[in-house]
């Protein structure tokens, strides 16, 4: 397994990018299994067998796949379709509905937790296989919004609850953004593929909440809240390293919803409408989280932007390049573009393994691979869509994006075409 060719002299071109694409693709392939669900992959690209099947992981996998698809990849198609078949079988729970947060690893284990955060990725998974018309896709999606709103939706707040128990009759008083980010993510391609209204209104309030949020609390997003949503800013002060739950700002998630923000709007035809929200929000992210001196974005901060967690997580660069653009193209500043040439540079040189395949998924603070919190390269999700999005027309998701961009796969170059740029 070898990565992608080093980053030319004169920065990401679409033939760097569909190369490097392909060859995350490649990676990624040996995960879904025979039944259908995606292992964790080592850092060779090899299922590590002491790992879990996770939802998440699969689903992640499976939309991968799904966009690889939508743009041509030869192979892609049935890994689309295997992974929406494990989804819907594997690690569905037949005894109480909804999915199972893991199967594995040994015979029988199952963690039967019911997330918001893995039920939103069930929704984006399925909503992607609508969009590159998989079969059983569309009935998966229907019973994956049915799942998320009669189990997670809170009425009264206009959010998710984040967990529950396996036969739903325990709510966890614990309340997060992070579920809800990606529920966002989730409801947009809902909307992308069933052309249902509701969906899109209702990740458009769920971002209005956290725009709220953020601005009180000077653009850092408070990402923990009790059962009655009031932010509980020390929680997990103990915790720094927890991979989904940890103390502090997360400016990775400051990047990311930025992006979403602007991809509300253009999903909801209100241009301009969350702009300064996204804007401050980047600042915000980018100027916390930078490591200017030695390059790489921190994990956490504390309230006062100081760095809590200054490892570097893939995932965080993933999202700020792909902020980057997006904000380049809705505000057409060139500085925006010249930012993501930067950090597009610091990913090959730091976070892109050219032996074996993939992004490390973690680095020291001296930009060297480590595994404290992330081991392996258990997904290529972020990574991908990432380099993919620059070459894509702007929607509400990244299926539409690729299915509207019409493109295919030529050899290793993705083929350029002026119109779909729009």
């Amino acid at each position: 397994m070898t990565g992608s060719p080093l980053l030319p002299a004169s920065g990401p071109h679409p033939s760097w990018r569909a190369e490097h694409f392909l060859s995350l693709l490649d990676f990624a392939r040996p995960s879904i299994g025979a039944d259908g669900t995606a292992g964790w992959l080592d850092d060779a690209g090899a299922v590590d067998p002491t790992q879990p099947a996770h939802l998440w992981i699969t689903c992640r996998m499976t939309h991968t796949f799904g966009l690889g698809h939508l743009l041509g990849v030869e192979g892609t198609e049935e890994l689309l379709g295997r992974g929406l078949d494990g989804v819907a079988t594997s690690l569905a729970d037949a005894e109480h509905g909804g999915w199972l947060a893991s199967r594995g690893p040994g015979a029988g284990e199952v963690d039967g937790l019911k997330q918001a955060y893995g039920h939103a990725f069930v929704v984006l998974a399925a909503s992607t296989g609508v969009v590159a018309g998989a079969r059983g896709a569309g009935a998966l999606l229907a019973r994956a919004l049915e799942v998320l709103e009669e189990r997670f939706w809170e009425a009264d707040h206009q959010l998710h609850l984040d967990e529950r128990s396996r036969d739903w009759t325990e709510i966890d008083p614990y309340r997060g953004v992070n579920a809800n980010m990606h529920s966002v993510e989730a409801l947009l391609a809902a909307h992308d593929a069933t052309g249902e209204r509701r969906w899109l209104d209702r990740a458009a309030v769920i971002a209005d909440r956290v725009i709220s949020w953020a601005q009180d609390n000077g653009w850092r997003i408070p990402e923990h809240f009790d059962s009655a949503w009031v932010p509980q800013l020390e929680y997990n002060a103990d915790r720094p390293h927890d991979p989904f739950k940890p103390y502090g700002a997360t400016p990775g998630h400051g990047l990311e919803w930025a992006r979403l923000l602007l991809q509300v709007d253009v999903a909801s035809d209100t241009a301009g409408r969350r702009s300064d929200a996204a804007r401050n929000l980047f600042e915000r992210a980018v100027e916390d989280g930078w490591d200017g001196p030695q390059g790489g974005f921190v994990y956490t901060t504390d309230w006062t932007g100081t760095p809590v967690e200054a490892r570097r997580f893939h995932w965080v660069a993933a999202e700020a390049a792909a902020a980057a653009d997006v904000l380049h193209r809705t505000t057409g500043e060139d500085r925006y573009a010249e930012l993501a040439d930067g950090w597009w540079r610091w990913i090959d040189d730091h976070l892109v393994d050219h032996e074996r395949g993939s992004w490390y998924h973690e680095l020291d603070t001296d930009n060297v691979p480590s595994g404290r919190t992330w081991v392996g390269k258990p997904d290529v999700y972020h990574a991908a869509q990432a380099v993919i999005l620059p070459d894509l027309p702007l929607t509400g998701s990244f299926a539409a994006s690729a299915s509207a961009a019409g493109r295919i796969l030529d050899g290793t170059r993705l083929t350029t075409s002026t119109e779909a740029r729009g």
